[in-house]
Formats: structure tokens, C-alpha cells, sequence
């Protein structure tokens, strides 16, 4: 049986997506092509590398162990056939919703001055590694604790939490909010990039429902329309302003550590470059 990397970008496609459906959308191909892909991989491999058994798409064990490698096979090839040369090549920088919050613009523009020659592309990918697992960025800001194997992350700094809240509601009207003030009512949560978990809450006193969304853009206008609150960082309400949604402080809620990672092994050569500005820029001052 032949396997080659329509397999692997499918079988990569289907564990992001979680969602055969989804991703056979965005790789425009029909439902049953891609399932045959991924059962043809499977048997080709000899392990079930998702787990059917629920509504959506789990990894089994097997399936997260061959992320890992199908990505890198992926990213890989796509190095060893980009026609730019090495020095031209974009360094590819993916991030979920918020980037580098307010260290954004200043490390593009001394990107732009110092490394002329290395394009620096912010890619936004909703996804909880922003593209990283999946070798569609060289790098990527996340946010929260990231567990997935081959991945490493250099801490830069933490945001404090707020919340966000429709603004013709009783909420919009206080100086600041309490994990208890939301759980009176649903919480918008986003399993896909976000970093709100009911876990937020002490297991006492969680929401009794929740909404769930899949993007940024959803997530405010949601709230917006009064569906529930959410939580997010602070970076969120300065880069995603709404009319429709009023963000206040939340101080009894833990602060979002800023990460930027990367994959293991071989990388752009321009990558420690990029992680010495953004360490640099946003180190406390003395």
C-alpha cells in the first residue's frame, strides 16, 4: 500500500479539525475521500490512530505519538522544497487570537529593521499550538500550559486575566468581577485555542453551563449577544475591542503565562534570533 503525504497532511488535517467534516472542508475534499485516507493510514500503520467512539475525533495514544512525527515529516518537506533560499525564507510566527499582546508591534518593527532579509510572518491559526504541531508556523506564542510532546517553550511573561461581559448587562456596571460573578450564569469556553476550562472555577462552585465556540470572533460575539461571560487575557480586550462586550478585571483569577515555542530539532536558522528579541522585549524592567 502506497502512503505518501496527502495521508499524513489528512491524517494531520482530521486531528486538528477533530472533525472529519471540518477537515475535509478546509482541504476541499469530499467526507469519504478523507476517511479513506485515514483508514488506508491506519492499516498501512497498523494502529487505530483516532478514537470513533465519541461525537467528536479523539488521538488515541498511538495518534498523538504519530502527530508528532507526521508533522515534522510534513514541515520537513515543506523545507526541502521551498524555492526561496534559506536567508529569504519567511520565519512563520502563529499565534491563537492575541500574539504578543502589547509587544506585538514593537517586535515586528525591530524585526523589520535588524533582519531585513528574513521576512517575519504573524500568522493567526486557531488551533491550541497556533499551527506548531501541525509545521505550518516555525515558531508560535501560546498561551496556558502546553503538554504536547517535542515542543519547546521559553516562558516571556504573564498577562492577568479578565473578564468579558455583554455590555447592556447588570455585570458591565461593577469596577471589576469575581470567578464567582460569572459562574451565575453560562461561560463561552473555546476547546479549540482558547485557555478558559471550567477547572478555572474551585469544583464547588462551577458554572452551571456553558457555551462552546471555536474561534475568537465567535467568543465575542456571543457574548455580545448576552449567550454568557467569558475569560480571557488581558492582551484580548486591547487587540479585540467590541462594542457589544465590556471586559473588566477578574483578580481572583490566576494570570495566563505567555509562551513562545517551538519544535525540537531542526529549525529556521532564524529562530534563535526571534527568541532572544522577544525575551528581550519583554524582560521587566530592573
Amino acid at each position: 500500500m502506497s502512503i505518501d503525504l496527502r495521508h499524513l497532511r489528512a491524517f494531520l488535517a482530521i486531528a486538528e479539525e477533530s472533525s472529519v467534516t471540518r477537515a475535509a472542508a478546509r482541504l476541499h475534499l469530499t467526507q469519504p475521500a478523507l476517511s479513506r485516507s485515514l483508514a488506508a493510514l491506519e492499516k498501512h500503520l497498523g494502529v487505530r490512530l483516532m478514537d470513533r467512539s465519541t461525537h467528536h475525533l479523539t488521538l488515541t495514544a498511538e495518534g498523538r505519538i504519530f502527530r508528532e512525527k507526521a508533522a515534522a515529516a510534513v514541515a520537513a518537506f515543506d523545507d526541502a522544497v521551498d524555492t526561496v533560499g534559506p536567508r529569504g525564507r519567511p520565519l512563520r510566527l502563529g499565534h491563537a487570537w492575541a500574539a504578543l499582546g502589547p509587544y506585538t508591534t514593537p517586535l515586528l518593527r525591530r524585526w523589520e529593521r535588524e533582519h531585513p532579509d528574513t521576512p517575519l510572518e504573524l500568522l493567526r491559526i486557531d488551533d491550541r499550538t497556533a499551527g506548531l504541531v501541525r509545521g505550518r508556523v516555525d515558531a508560535a506564542v501560546l498561551r496556558g500550559s502546553v503538554d504536547e510532546p517535542g515542543l519547546v517553550t521559553v516562558p516571556l511573561f504573564t498577562e492577568p486575566r479578565v473578564a468579558a461581559v455583554t455590555s447592556d448587562g447588570p455585570l458591565a456596571a461593577l469596577p471589576r468581577l469575581t470567578l464567582a460573578d460569572l459562574a451565575s450564569g453560562p461561560v463561552l469556553v473555546n476547546p479549540v485555542s482558547g485557555i478558559t476550562t471550567l477547572d478555572l472555577w474551585p469544583p464547588d462552585a462551577r458554572p452551571a453551563a456553558t457555551v462552546t465556540v471555536t474561534n475568537t470572533d465567535d467568543w465575542l460575539a456571543a457574548i455580545a449577544a448576552g449567550r454568557g461571560a467569558g475569560v480571557s487575557a488581558a492582551s484580548t480586550a486591547k487587540l479585540h475591542p467590541h462594542p457589544g462586550v465590556t471586559f473588566r478585571p477578574l483578580p481572583d483569577a490566576p494570570p495566563v503565562p505567555v509562551l513562545l515555542a517551538h519544535r525540537a530539532g531542526p529549525a529556521h536558522p532564524a529562530l534563535p534570533y526571534l527568541v532572544a528579541l522577544a525575551r528581550e522585549l519583554t524582560r521587566p524592567p530592573d
